[in-house]
């Protein structure tokens, strides 16, 4: 299993949000470049990055971050929260990611979505944030439709390869993630599931790994000492 350790971006700085709560917001660093560095140093070897302003305005400010941290790191770099348009896509493409995360734009969108899994395959990845069954776009701030079973068959039908899942009521918790949700993306789905939201201890990496999940983001426990990287690193193994 991959641990993918997570940045946040919010005008040039490392924050975390509560439950999606944009008047919620922690600053943990004004240099995210230190942070990504720090991963690198604990032996990470893929990053999860999102512009939470790109996530609401479909936006990219804090680009030139993203593209110190491919350009300065051997990290594999994603990065999600805004992307919601070919010329952006092709934008973090040019600065160095490796894979990109449409949110909104792969419910709002799908013509868009089809295109760019067509043309740029595993770089593509799409994120089902999910809010009382729903899933929830544009940072968070609204609820689609979508039932989330619905859109997972929607993507695994269109070809997509890698989905990251959140549930947002765990998301920056601490109270674990949601275990049996993920248990059971990854009996029906073959999709490369990553669970995202509300890791906040080994038990979760262990148990995760266990279900042969792919992939694992770690985001606040990190921040805060709950989560050892080097440890969760090994733990994934």
């Amino acid at each position: 299993m991959i641990i993918f350790p997570a940045i946040d971006l919010y005008n040039k700085k490392a924050v975390r949000l509560f439950k999606g709560d944009y008047q919620n917001m922690t600053i943990y660093s004004e240099n995210p470049i230190e942070i990504a560095r720090d991963f690198e140093l604990a032996g990470a070897t893929h990053i999860h990055m999102v512009d939470l302003e790109g996530a609401k305005d479909g936006t990219t400010p804090n680009i030139d971050i993203v593209k110190q941290v491919a350009s300065e790191t051997n990290l594999f770099v994603e990065i999600g929260g805004g992307i919601r348009d070919m010329a952006t896509v092709e934008k973090y493409l040019s600065a160095g990611v490796s894979r990109v995360i449409l949110g909104t734009a792969a419910v709002t969108n799908q013509e868009f979505l089809i295109e760019a899994v067509k043309k740029y395959g595993d770089k593509i990845a799409v994120g089902a944030d999910v809010k009382d069954g729903f899933i929830a776009i544009k940072g968070w701030l609204e609820k689609s439709e979508k039932t989330l079973d619905d859109f997972l068959f929607d993507m695994q039908s269109i070809g997509v390869k890698y989905i990251i899942c959140t549930d947002i009521s765990k998301d920056g918790a601490m109270r674990g993630t949601n275990l049996e949700l993920y248990k059971q993306l990854s009996q029906k789905y073959s999709m490369n599931i990553t669970a995202s939201g509300g890791v906040s201890s080994l038990d979760d990496v262990k148990r995760l790994r266990e279900m042969d999940i792919y992939g694992a983001t770690i985001g606040k426990a990190y921040y805060i000492g709950a989560i050892n990287l080097k440890d969760a690193l090994e733990a994934a193994k």
